[in-house]
C-alpha cells in the first residue's frame, strides 16, 4: 500500500499538501558545527515524504508508515510531551511536536493536521532522518498556514526544536542541509557567519554510502557530553588567548603550542575539532583545483581523527573505511554523522562504483555476518512542498 492509499483508507479523505525533505551526508567537517566551524554536507536523493490535510481541531494525528505506529496529540499541550491519552510521546513524534511548539511560540500559524509520512532515509544511520522529519513538518505547516520564512531561519527553527524539545544539543548542519540543498552540488557552510555556497563536485567521482546496519548508539547524553568538553577546552584555552569564543578561533599552529596544557581527554576532543575545521578549508582548495586525491586524503584523515581523538567511531565503521582504503579506485572514506554506528561515506570513481559496492559488501558480510546496505547517492535539491491537486493533476 502506498502513502496516498493509506491516507485515503485511514482518514476517508484526500490529502491537501505534500512535503519532501532530503536527508544529508556530511562529506567533511564532523562534530564542528556546534563549535562554530565550517562543514561540507550534501543533501541526498533519500528523503522524508509527508502528505497531510488540515483539520478544524487543534490536534495532530500522525501515522509513521515505516514504523507502523500512530499517534495523536494536542497542539494545546505540547509542553507536556504527551498524546491525547496522557501517555508520553514516542521519540519519533517529538520531532514534529517540537517543530510545532517552536513555530507556535514565534506566533506563526500551526494548523491541526492529519498526516502520514514515510522515509527512504535509513533511521539511526547518521544520514539525518530526524532533521529531515523536522524540516518536512515545518514545510507542511508553512504551506498550510500560508506563511514563509527565510530558509536559514526555518532551519534554525528546526534546530531549536531538536535542542530545546528533543534535548539533543545538535548544531545547524543537518537542518541547513535539508533546507538548502542544491542539486548536483555539495555545500560549504560557515556555521558562525551563516554564509554558504554551493560547489560543484568532481565530475569523475561518485559518493557512495555504506550503511553498517549497526544502529547508531550515540545517546543524547554522549553527544551533549562531547559538546560540553569542547566548551571546557575553550575556557581553558582563554588563559592563552582570552578573546576566543569557540574552538574555531584556535589555529592548528596555536593548538600545537597550547594543547599540551589541557587535560588529556579535553585535548583530544579539541584537537579533532581544530584540525577538522582546517581540513574543510583545505578541501575547498582541493575542489577548486580539481585535486580529488588531496580531497580524499582529507576524508581519511578525518576518519582517523574521529576514531582516535573524538572517539566516536565503531569497529564496523573502521573495517569499512579500511577496506575502502585498500580499493584502488576509492580515493576517500570516513564515518559520517554522529558516529558509534551508522554509515561511512566513500568517494569512488564513477565507472568503478558497482565493483566497489560488490567487493565492500562481500568483505563486510564475510567479516561480520551482516549484509550491509551500500548505495550511491546524488546531490539533491532542498525541502519543498506542493499542493496535492497539483501533484495529482487536479
Amino acid at each position: 500500500m502506498n502513502l496516498s492509499e493509506k491516507f485515503y483508507q485511514t482518514f476517508q479523505a484526500k490529502p491537501e499538501i505534500c512535503a519532501k525533505a532530503p536527508g544529508r551526508v556530511n562529506i567533511l567537517g564532523e562534530h564542528v558545527d556546534y563549535n562554530q566551524g565550517v562543514v561540507m554536507p550534501m543533501a541526498i536523493d533519500r528523503e522524508v515524504t509527508i502528505i497531510a490535510r488540515k483539520i478544524s481541531q487543534p490536534a495532530v494525528h500522525l501515522i509513521a508508515m515505516d514504523l507502523n505506529e500512530e499517534i495523536e496529540f494536542s497542539l494545546q499541550s505540547l509542553e507536556q510531551k504527551i498524546d491525547i491519552h496522557g501517555a508520553a510521546l514516542p521519540r519519533w513524534a517529538l520531532y514534529p511536536a517540537g517543530v510545532a511548539q517552536v513555530l507556535q511560540k514565534k506566533g506563526l500559524l500551526v494548523e491541526g493536521i492529519e498526516a502520514i509520512f514515510q522515509s527512504t532515509i535509513p533511521i539511526g544511520s547518521g544520514l539525518s532522518s530526524s532533521a529531515a522529519l523536522e524540516v518536512g513538518f515545518a514545510m507542511i505547516w508553512s504551506g498550510m498556514g500560508g506563511w514563509k520564512e527565510d530558509p536559514l531561519v526555518l532551519a534554525q527553527d528546526c534546530q531549536r526544536a531538536e535542542n530545546e524539545y528533543v534535548g539533543v544539543s545538535c548544531g545547524l548542519l543537518d537542518q541547513f542541509s535539508s533546507v538548502c540543498g542544491v542539486k548536483d552540488h555539495i555545500l560549504f557552510f560557515d556555521t558562525r557567519s551563516l554564509q554558504w555556497k554551493a560547489l560543484p563536485f568532481f565530475e569523475n567521482m561518485q559518493i557512495v554510502i555504506a550503511d553498517s546496519k549497526v544502529e547508531r548508539s550515540l545517546t543524547s547524553s554522549q553527544y551533549n557530553q562531547r559538546r560540553e568538553t569542547c566548551e571546557q577546552a575553550v575556557v581553558l584555552l582563554r588563559k592563552f588567548k582570552p578573546e576566543i569564543q569557540s574552538l574555531r578561533d584556535i589555529s592548528p599552529v596555536e593548538f600545537a603550542a597550547y594543547g599540551e596544557y589541557l587535560p588529556d581527554e579535553i585535548r583530544k576532543r579539541a584537537e579533532h575539532v581544530v584540525k577538522e575545521i582546517a581540513r574543510v578549508f583545505s578541501a575547498v582548495t582541493a575542489l577548486q583545483r580539481n585535486d580529488y586525491r588531496s580531497f580524499g586524503a582529507l576524508m581519511y584523515a578525518s576518519h582517523y581523527s574521529l576514531r582516535d581523538y573524538y572517539e566516536v567511531s565503531h569497529p564496523n565503521l573502521d573495517f569499512l573505511v579500511d577496506q575502502a582504503h585498500h580499493h584502488p579506485r576509492c580515493f576517500g572514506a570516513r564515518l559520517t554523522g554522529a558516529g558509534f554506528g551508522g554509515c561511512t561515506v566513500n568517494m569512488v570513481e564513477k565507472d568503478a562504483v558497482d565493483e566497489f559496492i560488490e567487493q565492500l559488501s562481500s568483505a563486510y558480510l564475510s567479516r561480520f555476518g551482516i549484509e550491509p546496505s551500500i548505495f550511491s547517492v546524488k546531490a539533491n535539491q532542498g525541502a519543498s512542498w506542493e499542493k496535492w491537486d497539483e501533484i495529482e493533476g487536479g
